[in-house]
């Protein structure tokens, strides 16, 4: 045996561990059963947390990021070519300005990363473990080795760590062993030398809990586990997304663009016998400044703005690109717990059977219970102690408690807390747990005071426990009717004589074995301002829907209640029927799926992603897989650990009007992206293709390198400030995607009317102010810059603006400035310093006039550009659907390659380089995104 002791950090491996006898085990972790006491707990988290490092993006990184472009690696290049030639000024202008536009690239960039970093503290995960002899529940960090900790459905394992009981217990282990199926566990130990598929007595930190529940005793964590070790080199990117893919096919048309213009440039200052450095100095500038140099630092802010935004109204994104996904949603699948109703299940009553079944096997004898004071009460009392020796916790175990249950049975704990007390001495046999195919749990008790032989108790969803019952009569049924019509849950309890002392027939074998005890009726009222949230989605064109596990009756009196549009309701049994195309005919149209399993949940969402852009809310172990499968999966903060693992967005509160706020500022951002990217190509594109034209039959060159890339840079200043702009409401309505040829089609029209202002500027400076070179740059720095900042008031809007539309005062602010600092800058020493002469001040008045007329024609090619876009897309929209669907389908966001990352994520605490590192212990808490 060998015990790793690392600064006294006790540390068993689990292979090792696997092989030893319990006794064993416990006395290497220096522990027992009854789990370590809080000061040792203490004394062992200060050698190590239980987190798994993983690298943040690095300042370094973020800023060597701004020089990727192999475009402005040239002309680094060649500003040091210009140096070494002896044009030490022009070559350190352009250096400059360079490092100018990368600075503000880098700050803006490496603020998004801050934030998104900053998010993943802000989710937390938690586990039941055993401190003291007494349940608690602790941050998944603050595990040591020799905790007890006791794992459920559904549950992230934390920690390895070797069985001490298990009951049911099955484990995904797929993201350590590549295994699909599901591995059986035992508290059996393995033989020396078993290999980590086969360590059929431990359970591994990663894994997922598939059915069962258990305790074990930690053996190590963080880096010690095995996936830590997995984890180590583990890499933070994602797959692509459809955002990222939108941007990279922008790019590309940019890049073609720029390449020909540069080509064709400096193809025509050869010709014309320029300087060879001067010339492709020039085509370089004029390659980089068609290029939105500062796209990434506009997408950065725009979505490191809108998380921050959504952070304090209670929706955390763990990634900050889902923000966009969000945005595009236009069906939304629900559960009903909590998100339509308040969330807080509530025991109401409990309804003993008609018939007889409360005697037949009951855990007491049939007189009432100690302080009943009528037969009714005892009658009641019984069905509850059936149904609380029927839960998750085993009340013979001491120090067991309601903490970690599922929502119905703590409130059973709650409802009725003298019971578990009471109870002790019943001592548990058997249990199966629940389980979403039979959606029943199961025990086997030993006799009570009085008792003839072992209990048996089933307890479920009712048409399951009276499909397993005998002797239900019609009086029953309607009871069970009544309930459901009121809106309640309800769960059936049914008992009868165990089959031997070990464990009874499953569920679904039981027909006619069991005698119904009655039922247990919760009440989840709907929420005050649920309606309210629901008008708002359906005015951003989400269409809501519910996928429950209830009864079909009880969705919809909450539809009901709520006043949510007609639709068909279809139950699991019909979804089960339907093949792929008549389900995909047939969900568009409903409003509630009801008694639907995990897979049939999942199915949905790949049905309706056919033509749809799918959100699925959902916060439980059943929900997981529908969440993976989903374009934009959220989960709730009090979610299982499986469904915030497999979710995109996570809120704080389970809160529809919340979530309302996540899809509008996902349609606000990409709003605002959108503008920048049709400025930049619009107006970039227009000088450009001037700056080419002119340098054709000037004797000069129209601008300077330096010039051009100053411009470049002053223009994308202002455009920093678009993240903060308003959308319009009609932007808001419907969800917006990426469409390429648009962004073409933009250019191509609004490019040369700005270019055909440049060449009256051209005219201007010639042949009326007889401009030398440098008061010829002048004017047309000023002029095109004038031009292609102001025209964001235009773009930004379908509306008139200024009238109908207003740009935000920070928009407004920096792009006045920019202008004002181009105007001025030739009456500067800068200005002279890069090449500028003073203007005559009746180059201003002719530009007052130019940019007005400037506007008013944009206005009316605007006009007829989305008149005819608006035919275009409602001739292509069934294609363009079909189109957007099968690309969903082909990215796989939630698959593959990033299966190890996510399952990682719970336990990351990001750090930076070492001169940037947190404090020891004051890293992120393992189990947080």
């Amino acid at each position: 045996m060998s015990v790793e002791t690392v600064s006294e950090r006790v540390q068993l491996a689990v292979a090792e561990a696997a092989a030893m006898p319990l006794e064993g085990v416990l006395s290497a972790l220096g522990t027992s059963v009854r789990g370590l006491d809080e000061a040792e707990a203490a004394r062992r988290l200060a050698q190590g947390a239980n987190v798994l490092e993983a690298r943040r993006v690095s300042w370094f990184h973020v800023l060597v990021r701004q020089f990727a472009s192999p475009l402005q690696a040239l002309l680094v290049a060649a500003a040091a070519m210009s140096f070494a030639t002896g044009d030490r000024l022009n070559a350190t202008i352009i250096v400059a300005i360079l490092l100018g536009s990368a600075l503000l690239g880098f700050v803006n960039e490496f603020r998004a990363e801050k934030t998104a970093a900053d998010l993943h503290s802000r989710i937390s995960h938690t586990v039941v473990a055993v401190r003291g002899g007494t349940e608690r529940t602790v941050p998944v960090r603050e595990l040591v080795p020799g905790d007890v900790i006791r794992v459920s459905l559904g549950g992230i394992v934390p920690a390895d760590a070797r069985l001490l009981d298990a009951a049911g217990l099955e484990a995904d282990e797929g993201v350590l062993t590549g295994e699909s199926a599901a591995v059986e566990k035992s508290p059996d130990a393995v033989p020396p030398g078993s290999d980590l598929a086969d360590l059929t007595d431990c359970v591994l930190m990663g894994t997922v809990v598939h059915a069962g529940s258990a305790r074990a005793v930690v053996t190590a964590t963080g880096r010690g586990t095995e996936f830590g070790r997995i984890a180590a080199g583990l890499a933070q990117g994602l797959p692509e997304t459809t955002f990222q893919r939108g941007l990279k096919e922008f790019s590309l048309m940019l890049l073609w663009v720029g390449i020909a213009l540069t080509a064709g440039i400096l193809v025509i200052n050869l010709l014309l016998q320029r300087p060879f450095l001067d010339s492709v100095l020039f085509s370089l500038a004029i390659a980089v400044g068609i290029t939105p140099q500062l796209l990434p630092a506009v997408v950065s802010t725009s979505l490191a703005a809108g998380s921050r935004l959504l952070a304090k109204r209670g929706v955390l994104v763990k990634r900050l690109l889902a923000i966009e996904d969000l945005g595009n949603l236009d069906v939304l699948i629900t559960d009903k717990t909590g998100t339509l109703t308040e969330g807080r299940i509530g025991f109401e009553e409990a309804v003993p059977a008609a018939g007889p079944g409360l005697g037949e096997g009951g855990p007491v004898p049939d007189a009432p219970a100690e302080g009943a004071p009528a037969e009714g009460d005892g009658a009641v009392r019984r069905l509850a102690e059936l149904a609380v020796l029927c839960c998750e916790a085993d009340p013979s175990v001491p120090g067991a408690s309601g903490a970690g249950q599922n929502p119905v049975d703590a409130a059973l704990w709650e409802a009725f807390a003298d019971l578990p007390a009471t109870l002790a001495d019943r001592r548990r046999l058997w249990l199966r747990p629940f389980d979403h195919e039979s959606r029943t749990m199961e025990t086997v008790v030993a006799p009570g005071p009085g008792g003839d032989g072992a209990v048996r108790i089933l307890k479920g969803a009712p048409e399951a426990v009276l499909a397993a019952c005998t002797g239900v009569g019609d009086a029953d049924r309607a009871t069970l009717e009544t309930l459901f019509r009121r809106g309640a849950r309800v769960v059936a309890v049914a008992s009868g004589p165990a089959p031997g002392p070990g464990p009874g027939p499953a569920a679904h074998d039981a027909a006619g074995q069991l005698a119904l005890a009655g039922y247990l009726s919760f009440i989840d009222r709907p929420k005050a301002d649920a309606r309210e949230s629901l008008a708002r989605l359906d005015g951003l064109g989400v269409d809501v829907k519910i996928a429950t596990g209830d009864n079909a009756l009880v969705a919809e009196h909450v539809t009901s209640v709520l006043k949510m549009s007609p639709g068909a309701v279809l139950t699991g049994t019909e979804v089960e029927a339907m093949d792929d195309d008549a389900l995909a005919a047939a969900a568009p149209g409903a409003r509630v799926f009801a008694r639907v399993s995990p897979e049939q949940k999942a199915r949905i969402v790949t049905v309706l992603r056919r033509t749809h852009s799918v959100g699925f809310l959902g916060d439980g172990v059943n929900d997981a897989l529908a969440l993976n499968r989903a374009d934009v999966g959220i989960s709730v903060d009090s979610a299982t650990d499986v469904a915030k693992d497999a979710a995109d967005v996570v809120l704080l509160e389970k809160d529809l009007g919340v979530l309302a706020d996540g899809v509008t500022g996902g349609r606000r951002i990409f709003a605002n992206t959108i503008k920048y990217l049709l400025m930049g190509t619009s107006s970039n594109f227009g000088n450009m293709f001037s700056a080419a034209a002119a340098s054709a039959f000037l004797t000069f060159l129209p601008m300077l390198p330096g010039q051009i890339l100053l411009n470049n840079l002053l223009y994308d200043s202002s455009q920093l400030a678009i993240p903060t702009d308003a959308v319009d409401r009609e932007q808001l309505r419907k969800p917006a995607h990426w469409d390429i040829g648009a962004i073409r089609r933009f250019m191509i029209v609004f490019g040369p009317i700005s270019s055909l202002f440049d060449f009256a500027t051209f005219g201007l400076m010639l042949w009326v102010f007889n401009a030398a070179p440098e008061e010829f740059r002048a004017g047309w720095f000023v002029e095109s810059l004038a031009t292609q900042t102001l025209i964001v008031f235009a773009i930004r809007t379908r509306r008139i603006p200024f009238l109908r539309s207003r740009a935000s005062v920070a928009l407004t602010v920096s792009v006045l400035a920019v202008v004002v600092i181009g105007a001025v800058l030739p009456y500067t020493p800068a200005g002279t310093l890069i090449g500028f002469h003073p203007l005559p001040a009746d180059f201003f008045l002719a530009l007052v006039g130019m940019v007005l007329l400037y506007l008013v024609l944009v206005e009316i090619a605007k006009h007829f550009y989305y008149r005819a876009a608006d035919a275009r897309l409602a001739r292509e929209a069934p294609a363009r659907a079909r189109a957007r669907a099968a690309a969903r389908l082909a990215l796989g966001l939630h698959h593959g390659g990033a299966r190890v990352h996510r399952r990682a994520v719970p336990f990351l605490v990001h750090t930076g380089r070492p001169k940037f590192r947190r404090p020891p212990g004051h890293g992120v808490a393992p189990g947080r995104r």
